[in-house]
């Protein structure tokens, strides 16, 4: 294939093709007050320095979680990263655009991903992890197809406390794959393992529940209930779990289940306006030929040194396609990086440190905000770990604009999510939220809650 640009005998030869007498007629399409004649109208050249304090000036208009006392979660969460996991994964020798496998020149880079599946199956309670998977969604995907292919089966009961951009990954899979997607909805907040029951009476046979722990809306599942429940209907157990919860939560492969996904993020990694992201998928040996991604393995040399290979790889650039159960392709190599030296850094102690932090403080933070006048939790008093949500009485939305002034950014709204629930915040505190910051939180509410009215438009759906 060559390289080189086109001529202008060639450019005629292909417009002549399409029937086009010139390159104008290829915009025709565009309306002319959108069309750009000369030059683009961009300012004039800065100097290195100007553009510096422009751009200064352009993110000093953000309201970053640096500045401001960071309530969000539902998947994203502020916590405190170590300045050494930083120096690390910036070394050039992992700081890559591509994760460098050849064992001969990369045994380094395939250490650490075995370190990094140790680590996972640790913290899940699994037997076996990959090389990572690109995201949390993604990976509960793949968890879908792994179950379908594993069971013979199409049905997949997905819990609504699944995260909704999870199961709008689901449903895209599902549109092209070999499963069927059914919700289950949540009854107080919770997952009822009941359901499953007559769920899988009611059509033919599921070959997977999905559930979360924590669920979206912070409510802490039965685990070992979803589990039994879904094996008594022939189905694999699919847990999406978030790995900071699990330090001090029993871990879903404690409680049986066949199959835990999650995102990484919590982990070393920053919110970075959303991205990018690392999923890890744990599962249990006898699945480990329908494992996506990849699996790194240790092994020895022929004078007994230790060394690290890429030990299994199922998609097909590397197998027969027919036999390829997933066409994934990669693992998040510098993300996986982060997760595996913040998970070393902190320590299993380290972990349950955070994870306890976390859970004391955000029931702090809800049971002061519960008792501010017209103020409620949702789920009432259903267990919970970091996130909670809170019912208020007028719009979500306007409060969190409205917190916004006291350099608050107060959680996110489910009408996002949900136009049925317009006073639903959904509240994250992490290990880095002081009691200062949720005593302003509280104080920032209970201002907002008395000076405000709700609309009657706004009124409070009742759940």
């Amino acid at each position: 294939m060559s390289f080189v640009g086109r001529s202008e005998d060639e450019r005629r030869a292909m417009l002549a093709r399409i029937g086009a007498s010139k390159i104008d007629d290829l915009w025709g399409a565009i309306p002319e007050p959108f069309r750009v004649a000369g030059p683009l109208p961009l300012p004039a050249p800065m100097a290195e320095y100007e553009i510096a304090r422009r751009m200064e000036q352009l993110a000093g208009e953000n309201a970053d979680a640096t500045r401001y006392a960071c309530f969000l979660g539902a998947g994203i969460y502020d916590h405190f990263v170590p300045s050494a996991l930083r120096a690390i994964t910036g070394r050039s020798e992992f700081a890559t655009a591509y994760t460098p496998y050849q064992p001969e020149v990369a045994q380094g880079t395939l250490q650490v991903i075995f370190e990094y599946q140790s680590m996972i199956r640790e913290l899940t309670g699994m037997e076996v992890a990959n090389a990572s998977m690109y995201d949390g969604a993604t990976a509960a995907a793949e968890a879908a197809h792994l179950a379908a292919g594993a069971t013979g089966r199409r049905r997949v009961l997905v819990s609504s406390g699944l995260h909704p951009h999870a199961r709008r990954v689901l449903a895209t899979y599902a549109s092209a794959g070999n499963f069927d997607l059914e919700v289950l909805p949540l009854e107080g907040g919770r997952t009822p393992a009941a359901a499953v029951a007559r769920s899988a009476g009611s059509g033919p046979g599921l070959a997977a529940l999905i559930w979360a722990q924590p669920n979206f809306e912070g409510v802490v599942e039965d685990g070992r209930a979803l589990t039994e429940a879904a094996h008594a209907a022939g189905a694999y157990s699919v847990a999406s779990a978030d790995p900071v919860a699990l330090a001090v939560l029993s871990p879903p492969g404690e409680d049986g289940a066949d199959v835990v996904v999650g995102e990484g993020q919590p982990l070393g990694v920053s919110m970075s306006y959303g991205g990018p992201l690392v999923g890890f998928f744990a599962i249990r040996k006898k699945d480990v030929r329908r494992l996506p991604g990849r699996l790194a393995g240790m092994t020895v040399d022929l004078d007994g040194k230790r060394g690290y290979v890429l030990t299994l790889q199922t998609r097909e650039q590397h197998i027969r396609r027919e036999r390829a159960t997933s066409n994934i392709c990669t693992n998040q190599g510098l993300m996986a990086l982060a997760n595996t030296i913040h998970l070393a850094l902190l320590g299993a102690e380290g972990m349950r440190d955070v994870g306890l932090q976390c859970l004391e403080r955000a029931h702090y933070l809800a049971e002061r905000i519960a008792a501010v006048p017209g103020v409620t939790l949702a789920h009432g008093s259903a267990p919970f770990f970091r996130e909670f949500v809170v019912r208020l009485p007028g719009s979500a939305e306007r409060f969190v604009h409205a917190a916004l002034g006291s350099r608050i950014l107060a959680g996110v709204p489910l009408s996002r999510f949900d136009a049925g629930r317009p006073g639903d915040l959904l509240v994250a505190a992490t290990e880095k939220r002081s009691k200062e910051e949720m005593d302003r939180y509280v104080e920032t509410l209970a201002r907002w809650a008395r000076a405000g009215r709700p609309a009657p438009e706004e009124a409070v759906c009742p759940s």
